[in-house]
């Protein structure tokens, strides 16, 4: 009998159990997948606590995964048995060795690209694909500020971004994730729990700021994020690791120059099919091309997702991590 992570009500780590499942045959337009490696995000967090909600229980949580096509649903035409797919978004459901989905969420996965890495890098790498040309289109030239530099997504923005042409700068928790930051293109790395990341931007910037503002942090950075701002530039936030940004007067944006602001998603990004290949095949030509280097950095069996989600919101983890089924 196959297995998976369910949860039955949110709350800690401990409510994520590791349980018999049976996926069951694929429905028309789905297609079975095996799972080779399972990507670990925030997001899961954010499910888990119900900071997310979700809509009914029991759930299998997991937005993204690798694996091998085991079976196809009536009508589905693109995929064939044996092949190499990755996927990441809804439906929920990524958490165990076997699932079923629908075809139109999964592409197919370059050789070049290992399963462990597809699954390390496609919730975060489409992501960062949507953040540096659909919220605002970093060019050659541009400065950016990058929160959690050495993270999952910091860790790509800061490759691609670079590759691009941008002027880089990021933050980082310890020196350690700020050499690592470095080597991924991050011109200015910023210690932030030593230096108000706020002055040393504007020193960077000989005062005038920095054109967008990358923002997964949340509550404790928000609102200085837009004193980095230059005038007209913009704010993405894109997660809440440190917790929900509180009631906000949008003329506040007025009052600091004339700010964007916008709180995108992947999932509205990603939901036409032909957006979702668009997001995949520049991701896997930035990476085959070497222009983007993956590396999952840590590894959990997927038995021990509780523990694996523990040490994710103790940033005890950097760059990707996966679940190996």
């Amino acid at each position: 009998m196959l297995h998976a992570i369910k949860m039955h009500h949110t709350g800690g780590p401990e409510v994520l159990s590791w349980e018999e499942y049976d996926p069951g045959m694929p429905g028309p337009g789905e297609v079975r997948i095996i799972h080779e490696a399972i990507g670990l995000n925030f997001i899961d967090v954010y499910h888990r606590t119900g900071l997310y909600p979700l809509p009914s229980f029991p759930v299998i949580p997991g937005l993204e995964g690798a694996g091998i096509v085991d079976a196809l649903g009536e009508g589905v035409h693109e995929f064939r048995q044996g092949d190499r797919v990755a996927y990441a978004g809804l439906p929920l459901g990524a958490y165990a060795e076997a699932r079923c989905l629908p075809a139109h969420r999964l592409v197919k996965l370059p050789e070049e690209i290992s399963a462990k890495d597809g699954a390390g890098i496609m919730l975060q790498g489409m992501t960062v694909r949507y953040l540096i040309r659909g919220c605002y289109e970093v060019q050659p030239g541009s400065t950016i500020l990058v929160h959690a530099a050495s993270g999952g997504v910091g860790s790509l923005m800061c490759q691609w971004a670079s590759h691009l042409g941008a002027v880089v700068i990021g933050t980082v928790g310890s020196a350690e994730k700020a050499e690592r930051a470095k080597a991924n293109g991050c011109t200015h790395p910023i210690l932030y729990q030593t230096e108000d990341f706020v002055s040393v931007v504007r020193d960077i910037t000989g005062g005038r700021g920095v054109d967008v503002v990358y923002d997964s942090v949340g509550k404790t950075t928000f609102m200085k994020s837009l004193d980095c701002l230059r005038p007209m530039g913009t704010m993405v936030s894109f997660g809440q690791s440190s917790g929900a940004v509180g009631p906000f007067d949008v003329s506040v944006l007025t009052a600091k120059g004339s700010l964007f602001l916008t709180r995108p998603s992947l999932m509205h990004y990603t939901q036409r099919r032909e957006d979702l290949l668009d997001h995949a095949r520049d991701l896997f030509e930035v990476v085959v091309s070497g222009a983007v280097r993956t590396k999952v950095l840590q590894e959990y069996p997927l038995k021990d997702a509780a523990q694996a989600q523990t040490d994710l919101e103790a940033r005890k983890t950097s760059g990707s991590t996966i679940l190996i089924p």
